[in-house]
C-alpha cells in the first residue's frame, strides 16, 4: 500500500512520520504529545481503527522514545483521533516503527467539546481545581502529565481544563505554551461567580476530610458548634460529618498531596456553602492568597 502523502501542513505543526494509513504530527507547544491524522478511503482502514489490522508508521524524530497519550489537534485538517500509548519497536537505521491505535474514550471525553446544537463553551468543576493549583505555582507550570498526576486527572483532562480556562480568559499561555493564571480574573471569578457555576452539593452523614469552616485556615478563626462538620467524602478520611461533595472526586487525595491547594478549595467551599460570616472570612483570605 502506498505511503500517505502529507501536504499543506499548517504552521507550526510538523510531521513526525507517516505510514500506510495516517500521518503522525507534532505541535511545538505540546512537546510530549502527538496527533494521528488518517487519510481517506484507505483499504482496511476500519480494521486498523479497531486494532485488528496491521499498520505501520516511521518516526523521524531524533531519540524521541515515547509519544504520550492524547493532546490537542486544533488546526489539523480532517483530524480524527489522537494517539494513546503507542508501542515503539526498533526499525531500520535507528528509526522506530509505531503501531498505533485510536484513543477513542479519553479524547472524546477530555476535549474542549461543544454540542452541535449549542456551541457555547462551558467551564467544568475540575477547571477551577486546575486553576487554583496553577495559582500556587511560583515558577513555570508543571507538565500536563505532572499536573494531572497530582490532581487525579489524566494529562489530556488537565490539558482540556487549561484550554477551557484560556478560552474563558482565566489563564494565558506564554510563547512556549506554558499556562499561567490571570490572577485578577481568577480572584473575581472565585469571589463573585464560581459559587453560582458550581453550587454546593451536600449529602448525608459520611466519613471523610473536613472542609469549609472545619478545615484550615478557617478552623483557626471559627469555633465548631454541635452540628457535624462538612466533609469531603473519602474512604481514607478520619472525620465524620455531612457530605460536602468536592468540585472533583479526586480533590481529597489532591489536597493530601498539596495542603496549600486543599486550603484554597476548603475556602471556596465556605464561599459557596457557608454562613454569611464564613463567607466573609473566606473571601478575605482568598483575596490575600490570589492577589495579582
Amino acid at each position: 500500500m502506498r505511503r500517505i502523502d502529507c501536504q499543506l501542513l499548517p504552521q507550526p505543526w510538523r510531521q513526525l512520520g507517516c505510514g500506510n494509513y495516517a500521518a503522525v504530527l507534532h505541535h511545538p507547544h505540546q512537546p510530549s504529545l502527538a496527533a494521528k491524522v488518517y487519510g481517506p478511503e484507505r483499504p482496511g482502514l476500519e480494521q486498523e481503527a479497531l486494532g485488528t489490522g496491521l499498520s505501520w508508521s516511521v518516526e523521524h524524530a531524533h531519540d524521541r522514545s515515547t509519544v504520550n497519550t492524547a493532546g490537542p489537534a486544533a488546526g489539523l485538517p480532517n483530524s480524527r483521533r489522537l494517539l494513546r500509548q503507542p508501542e515503539a519497536a526498533q526499525g531500520q537505521t535507528g528509526r522506530r516503527a509505531l503501531y498505533l491505535l485510536f484513543a477513542n474514550a479519553e479524547w472524546s471525553g477530555a476535549t474542549v467539546s461543544r454540542s452541535p446544537s449549542n456551541p457555547q463553551l462551558v467551564l467544568r468543576p475540575q477547571d477551577l481545581v486546575v486553576l487554583l493549583r496553577l495559582a500556587l505555582e511560583q515558577g513555570p507550570a508543571p507538565t500536563y502529565a505532572a499536573l494531572g498526576a497530582e490532581l487525579g486527572l489524566t494529562a489530556s483532562e488537565a490539558h482540556a481544563a487549561v484550554e477551557r480556562a484560556v478560552a474563558a480568559r482565566l489563564a494565558i499561555k506564554d510563547g512556549a505554551g506554558k499556562p499561567s493564571v490571570v490572577r485578577a480574573a481568577l480572584k473575581a471569578f472565585v469571589q463573585h461567580g464560581a459559587r453560582y457555576c458550581f453550587p454546593a452539593t451536600q449529602g448525608a452523614l459520611s466519613r471523610g476530610v473536613p472542609t469549609g469552616y472545619a478545615a484550615s485556615p478557617l478552623n483557626e478563626q471559627i469555633r465548631p458548634g454541635s452540628d457535624p462538620p462538612p466533609v469531603w467524602p473519602w474512604k481514607k478520611g478520619t472525620a465524620r460529618g455531612f457530605a460536602f461533595h468536592p468540585l472533583y472526586p479526586s480533590v481529597p487525595e489532591a489536597a493530601e498531596r498539596n495542603p496549600a491547594l486543599g486550603e484554597l478549595l476548603a475556602l471556596f467551599d465556605a464561599v459557596r456553602g457557608g454562613s454569611a460570616r464564613e463567607q466573609a472570612l473566606a473571601l478575605a483570605l482568598l483575596e490575600e492568597r490570589l492577589q495579582p
